[in-house]
């Protein structure tokens, strides 16, 4: 069976390697280099990264959906085009292309939590479990019928990339267990139920900002689901500081939200809506990560002040 995969980041590792190790893999389509670091130097994704080290033709067009890319793909007469987290909408001419489709791996229990950031809306939702799903792609987001799932629990402290790399070789299970009926044309399809649906769309860094007019339990849970990115912060004393972990304390003072106190173990606590909110470990901006009691020996002035929404 000839494929191709589709994939960028490391949560696509996992898939890509089942795939390679049970099909003709003939082509890697994966997102432009980037710039990175401090010398914002162009730097190839994890896929392209994988790729590049198992010999497998490259391919990294703007636009997928573009009629040189669509060229391109005929000419390696696929069987099937596998998908994981690739970044970019497949449209129906390029849908049609592959004789058993084009397949893809998604973070979550479709039709739960369709769209960009699944693992990160479970996380901040709630939920007490999650999986993947592979899923035959229709010209909708994440809408198509459904061909295998697998679950696993989320672990109370689990932060979205915990959750993300378990996925991700939950991922690659999946497509091993199911390659060879995905070939041979046994996977029988469902249907998702559309009023189930719940949507999880493209996270923003401006979404990372910590309300204290919330209760202290949902921050604490976004904390954990925007962890590493976009990362929760609030500012003070005109510098963002950000939040890498926390956790609530129902019972605590609430009268003020927004301001900070210290607990009877010395780490820095917020007041919000209800409860509050335990810093256990934050990085002051330009500085390097602490916990909170260290972050709190050195910014004592914190204490009695309010936390702002923005730089002042």
């Amino acid at each position: 069976m000839r494929t191709i995969f589709m994939g960028s980041p490391e949560f696509a590792l996992p898939s890509l390697a089942a795939l390679s190790n049970g099909s003709d893999l003939v082509g890697v389509i994966t997102q432009p280099d980037r710039q990175a670091g401090r010398g914002r130097r162009m730097t190839p994704n994890p896929v392209k990264t994988w790729a590049t080290a198992h010999g497998a033709e490259i391919f990294q067009p703007q636009s997928v959906n573009s009629a040189d890319s669509l060229e391109r793909i005929l000419a390696w007469q696929p069987d099937l085009i596998l998908v994981a987290a690739y970044g970019q909408i497949l449209r129906p001419d390029l849908l049609d292309i592959p004789s058993l489709g084009c397949v893809n791996v998604h973070a979550s229990l479709l039709p739960r939590w369709r769209g960009a950031a699944p693992i990160q809306a479970a996380i901040f939702a709630g939920d007490n479990q999650t999986g993947v799903t592979v899923m035959q792609m229709d010209p909708g987001m994440d809408t198509g019928p459904i061909l295998a799932q697998k679950t696993i629990g989320i672990d109370p402290e689990a932060t979205a990339g915990d959750l993300e790399s378990d996925l991700a070789q939950l991922g690659g299970e999946l497509i091993s267990e199911t390659l060879p009926d995905l070939a041979a044309g046994r996977l029988h399809s469902r249907p998702q139920n559309d009023e189930q649906a719940t949507y999880a769309p493209r996270l923003k860094k401006e979404d990372g900002l910590l309300e204290a007019t919330k209760p202290a339990e949902l921050l604490a849970r976004q904390v954990r689901a925007y962890e590493p990115w976009p990362a929760s912060y609030f500012f003070w004393d005109g510098h963002r500081i950000v939040v890498h972990r926390a956790h609530a304390v129902l019972r605590h003072p609430s009268t003020a939200p927004g301001r900070v106190t210290e607990s009877e173990s010395g780490d820095p606590v917020v007041e919000t809506s209800a409860g509050g909110l335990v810093l256990d470990e934050v990085q002051p901006a330009g500085k390097s990560i602490m916990d909170g009691k260290a972050f709190l020996n050195g910014a004592r002035r914190i204490l009695g002040d309010m936390i702002q929404a923005a730089a002042k």
